[in-house]
């Protein structure tokens, strides 16, 4: 799966957070017709709510330096790569898809931190780590569903719980507050635009 990841993406820095590299895709419809997946490569792509939730790690280091954190629905590493980068004393990656995993691996290595990679779904677990991140996981209705119940039993025990989210279909009305704002630069083929205004949101 390296090999797959690498013949497939480049190392290109994140719009958003220019200090963070990834290995990107240039053409989707490419990629995701190489892949024979029914789901779009989330993990080729830094998305508008992993950028944002990021950036706003990048800019507020203390949420995650020395603590225990998760990064749910990790997709490219992105989220998990600047919690590290920020000192977190761990930091799980998360994805139900082993290309996700191995890109993950393969960003972590690119920008000198490390990662703990778990291929596995949680939804229906308990996690007890100090924070928990979610990039962009409310693009589908089903997704949403099982998410958040999960992002509000960890605040309920006293996690810190952090959703970057560009205005999704399924985003949450209610139950959650903006803590930051940021205007992402998006791939138009992928968006449709070339920003996407996105939010960090936390439990009320």
């Amino acid at each position: 799966m390296r090999d797959f990841v690498l013949h497939h993406t480049a190392p290109r820095p994140v719009p958003l957070t220019p200090g963070i590299r990834l290995h990107t895709a240039t053409d989707v419809t490419a990629l995701w017709e190489a892949t024979g997946h029914p789901d779009p490569p989330f993990w080729a792509f830094p998305w508008a709510g992993g950028q944002a939730l990021a950036r706003h790690l990048l800019d507020h280091p203390h949420l995650t330096a020395g603590r225990h954190v998760l990064d749910l629905a990790t997709g490219s590493g992105l989220v998990a790569v600047a919690a590290a980068t920020t000192g977190a004393t761990t930091v799980t990656a998360n994805d139900v898809d082993p290309l996700a995993g191995t890109a993950a691996t393969l960003n972590a290595e690119l920008n000198h931190v490390t990662l703990d990679i778990a291929v596995t779904d949680l939804l229906d677990t308990d996690t007890h780590h100090d924070v928990v991140l979610a990039g962009d996981v409310f693009y589908d209705r089903d997704m949403a569903a099982r998410v958040l119940p999960f992002l509000h039993r960890a605040h309920r025990r006293g996690a810190t719980v952090l959703v970057g989210d560009p205005h999704r279909a399924h985003r949450p009305r209610h139950g959650f507050h903006q803590v930051a704002t940021h205007h992402v630069p998006v791939p138009h083929d992928l968006e449709g635009t070339d920003h996407r205004t996105t939010h960090v949101l936390t439990p009320d």
